[in-house]
């Protein structure tokens, strides 16, 4: 198996698994090899830097500097052993902010009050001072959500992660 950094022409990073670079190849001919985050097809590898596994703690060694004139840079990097820990799919700044995310929207859910479909009727409302503030979230349609904006009613959408789509 082998792991990708892609980029679509869109400028979107993401990772994916092949079994080869040749299955790789054949299946971004056929496009099926697409952007999870706009769909596009025009997708390509982006630069990446080799992993390379610690044999002291069996995790990722640190990256080393690399500076120009340094004996590192260019230099040809060993595949790790095969009895190496595994690192993660998802790379570590993104691990974190998905948290930070997780934590908003737990935060958000648990000092608000859920309104269901009401809520664009209840924003708008609260936004004219018909009815006092609080902290609301809720279901609102697509055009409901563009005439909040178009109104200038502060709004914004609870953050979803991939897992929560499963």
């Amino acid at each position: 198996m082998i792991r990708y950094t892609l980029k679509c022409d869109d400028g979107h990073e993401f990772e994916s698994w092949f079994p080869s670079s040749a299955s790789y190849d054949t299946q971004r001919g056929r496009g099926l090899v697409t952007c999870p985050t706009c769909n596009s097809a025009q997708v390509d590898k982006a630069v990446m830097a080799p992993s390379v596994a610690r044999t002291d703690k069996g995790g990722p060694a640190p990256e080393p500097a690399a500076e120009s004139g340094s004996a590192l840079a260019g230099a040809p990097v060993e595949a790790p052993p095969v009895e190496a820990t595994p690192l993660p799919m998802m790379a570590r700044p993104d691990g974190e902010l998905r948290t930070l995310m997780r934590q908003l929207r737990d935060h958000i859910v648990a000092n608000s009050d859920y309104v269901g479909d009401s809520f664009a009727d209840l924003a708008r409302k609260m936004h004219d001072g018909e009815i006092e503030h609080r902290p609301i979230r809720g279901e609102a349609t697509v055009d409901e959500v563009k005439a909040l904006h178009e109104d200038e009613v502060e709004i914004f959408p609870l953050p979803v992660l991939p897992e929560d789509r499963n």
